[in-house]
């Protein structure tokens, strides 16, 4: 039995062109998720998983909707060799079925994990050079003045929590990390 999966990360995302190339491959089920790789849990594949058996086929249309990263990728290969299960990618062409195919499927895994660690080099790399400019990045800090008239406001018992936060414009939790640090010294 040809069975296929197919996933977006965001619920916005649509899988139908997923779904009409499966189709194509003569799919006789499609597993379909709207979930972000990053996620453990993925119930479609769990349950895919759990019905294939001996002669299937899995089909997707590129390795990234299937995996999250090349080791969980080599993971998921090796369960379908165990079960007998041949897997194939539309857009890689990769088909586990034949030689050629095992072969381009192990180097399209490790150039894709080799992508993926640059941009995250280049992302970290990014941020390093942006601290030595002097950006920190994350929220800006709040005025220290605003929140030392909330803190006065606050301690002075006149006004409540609502009324300092429309005043001063320093938010609730703001105000109480204060409160918390004062009370601390």
């Amino acid at each position: 039995m040809i069975f296929g999966y197919a996933r977006v990360s965001t619920p916005d995302q649509n899988l139908q062109m997923q779904i009409d190339e499966l189709q194509k491959e003569g799919v006789f089920e499609i597993f379909q998720e709207k979930i972000t790789t990053r996620k453990r849990e993925r119930p479609a594949l769990e349950e895919l998983l759990k019905v294939i058996r001996a002669g299937d086929r899995v089909v997707v249309y590129k390795l990234d909707r299937i995996s999250r990263s090349t080791r969980h990728l080599i993971e998921l290969v090796e369960t379908f060799e165990e079960k007998g299960v041949e897997f194939v990618s539309i857009k890689d062409n990769i088909d586990t079925s034949t030689p050629t195919g095992k072969f381009f499927f192990h180097m399209m895994a490790a150039i894709a994990e080799l992508e993926r660690d640059v941009i995250s080099e280049r992302t970290r790399s990014g941020i390093a050079n942006a601290r030595a400019r002097g950006r920190q990045g994350g929220r800006p800090k709040k005025d220290e003045k605003a929140i030392q008239t909330a803190l006065k406001m606050y301690h002075s018992k006149d006004f409540s929590i609502s009324e300092i936060v429309k005043a001063t414009g320093v938010s609730q939790a703001t105000l109480y990390r204060n409160i918390n640090k004062q009370e601390a010294k």
